[in-house]
């Protein structure tokens, strides 16, 4: 794990590089700029005759191009990312395709060149956790290790795209793995460390945003902040609401092929671009100078409703980009446009513009979120500003509980509710300490698959099993892993429709044995996340298996009367 840890943050850290290569280079394709964004309004070089109309194009032009090839290739692709890694690691036991890392690079650097007003950060931890899964699948590691891999993958991207170490790790643990051992802490470290080290030499060692210093001159300011916090926190809820109420119009309105809506949903982001031009792609000039204090209280809230709608649409239409960066525009536009008020209200008292700018970045997507230890990491780390850690905390700390009370999802998870997921884990196994042996409860061995059975033989084996997984033995006899019901619909999935089960037989789950406690057999599957284990003796032989149901009987008989009234099997060998 040491090894692959640093293998993929150095593998995430070059497709981050190339990441931000492609959008450099596409944004200068379709608009003739480094970042349109800070040349608002402008003409594009080579086409100075449609002078600022050209906006209208760039959108359809990026959209033909990563339309079919998102829907084509990996639909996956689609959206902002994050929820869909979520969902991998939490109910595909960290499966993704390996071709999503290439066509979400390509896909998102075309749509934010092309003027789709989204973030980096989703599509860079799309793509290293499928740099992490991919990796982790070729060489056959448990599920419990993938899914750390799939975050080294999403740290790694993190840290060296934004220069973010630490933001990088916590994202990781706070959003992805929502768990923090202290193995699963280290691999992640690590792997952000590799990535970091690799960005900084490539793209330089320097803050998001270079700032003055800022302080907190009167007590009372500190009431200023928590009234952001609050603001804040239903202005992140209310992105979120924006967002998905834009995408169900999108959906209920488009009845074309779904590989051109990104190109004709582009003629409205592009009539929206040429309104409102400091909307085309992520928008950090703009943000930059909102948080100086350069633009009027009007023109902020403006700038707002703007990206909420310019970023909704875009992931409408079937854009792909990430959410991260938008909550930080909003958030910056909302915090300096309160600091601009607390200036006319209060002078004596508010501070400068720009503190409030950058409370009001981790507040929002606080609010939206609900990272709250993300939050702060990762505004400390992209402005290199500590004097604000205080304010920024308490502000952040408002926005996660008031985003709390108004709405049971966040920005990520609501995306996987509404097509019926839960990512609810299921609670750990309370161990009841007893004589009891796993000898004692276990049952036979379900038939066995063998190494060279079809796909399609394993799938009509899986389906009249009792929980979906089943031994799969070589012809010698020997035991090479399990099959599941999840490892077969991830190989129809990748199109693997001639793998043999033992191609399939990818998990290796921990053994256990007949003289273990159920103590010691309850944290092996609790650690493995399966439903079932095999059993063996000293031979290193399948004597047995040991599911969830057998353990929850034994426990229950061994409670209610001091032994298991469940009727164990006579160990037969596999």
């Amino acid at each position: 794990m040491l090894a692959l840890s640093l293998a993929v943050g150095g593998a995430a850290a070059a497709f981050a590089v190339l990441f931000r290569w492609l959008i450099r280079t596409f944004t200068l394709l379709l608009s003739g700029h480094a970042d349109y964004a800070g040349a608002a309004g402008a003409a594009h070089p080579s086409l100075p005759s449609l002078g600022r109309w050209f906006v209208i194009g760039a959108p359809v032009v990026a959209g033909l191009l990563y339309g079919p090839l998102v829907h084509f290739f990996a639909r996956e692709a689609r959206g902002h990312g994050v929820p869909e890694v979520m969902y991998a690691v939490s109910h595909r036991g960290g499966r993704i395709a390996p071709q999503v890392a290439a066509v979400k690079a390509l896909a998102s650097a075309l749509c934010i060149g092309g003027g789709g007003s989204v973030g980096r950060e989703g599509p860079i931890v799309q793509i290293g956790s499928a740099l992490g899964s991919t990796l982790g699948r070729a060489l056959r590691v448990p599920e419990v290790r993938l899914r750390v891999l799939v975050a080294c993958g999403a740290a790694a991207g993190i840290a060296a795209t934004f220069n973010a170490p630490l933001a990088g790790v916590f994202f990781a643990m706070e959003l992805i793995l929502a768990d923090f051992t202290a193995q699963a802490f280290g691999m992640v470290v690590l792997s952000s460390v590799a990535a970091s080290v690799i960005g900084r030499a490539v793209l330089g060692d320097t803050p998001f945003l270079n700032l003055p210093p800022f302080t907190v001159q009167h007590p009372s300011e500190y009431l200023l902040f928590a009234l952001l916090g609050l603001l804040a926190g239903g202005v992140g809820v209310l992105f979120t609401k924006v967002l998905y109420a834009i995408e169900d119009l999108c959906d209920s309105v488009w009845r074309g092929p779904e590989w051109l809506r990104p190109a004709a949903g582009g003629i409205l982001l592009g009539l929206l671009l040429l309104v409102l031009p400091q909307m085309y792609g992520v928008g950090y000039p703009v943000l930059g100078d909102a948080v100086d204090g350069r633009y009027t209280v009007a023109f902020l809230l403006l700038l707002l409703v703007g990206k909420m709608v310019a970023t909704s649409l875009t992931i409408g239409i079937g854009g792909s980009g990430g959410v991260f960066a938008p909550s930080l525009f909003i958030g910056a536009m909302l915090g300096a446009g309160f600091g601009e008020a607390a200036h006319m209200l209060a002078p004596a008292i508010a501070g400068p513009v720009g503190a409030y700018g950058l409370i009001g970045m981790g507040a929002v997507f606080a609010g939206a979120a609900r990272a709250p230890i993300t939050a702060v990491i990762i505004l400390f780390e992209l402005t290199g500003e500590y004097t604000i850690i205080l304010p920024l905390m308490a502000a952040i700390v408002l926005a996660t509980g008031i985003s709390h009370r108004i709405s049971a999802d966040t920005i990520y998870t609501l995306k996987l509710r509404r097509r019926g997921v839960s990512l609810a884990r299921p609670e750990t196994l309370v161990p009841h300490h007893g004589p009891v042996h796993v000898h004692e409860v276990m049952t036979p061995v379900p038939q066995p698959v063998s190494e060279d059975a079809a796909l399609a033989d394993v799938a009509t084996a899986l389906a009249g099993s009792r929980f979906g997984i089943l031994p799969v033995l070589a012809e010698s006899g020997d035991y090479l892993g399990v099959v599941t019901a999840r490892g077969v619909s991830a190989a129809l999935a990748d199109g693997r429709h001639d793998a043999a089960a033992a191609s399939l037989a990818t998990e290796v789950p921990t053994v256990i044995r007949g003289g273990d406690t159920l103590d010691t057999a309850a944290e092996a599957l609790s650690r493995d996340d399966t439903s079932a284990l095999p059993v063996v003796d000293e031979d290193d032989t399948v004597i047995g298996w040991l599911d969830y149901r057998a353990l929850f009987t034994a426990r229950r008989g061994a409670a209610g009367g001091g032994g298991t009234t469940h009727q164990s099997a006579a160990p037969q060998q596999a």
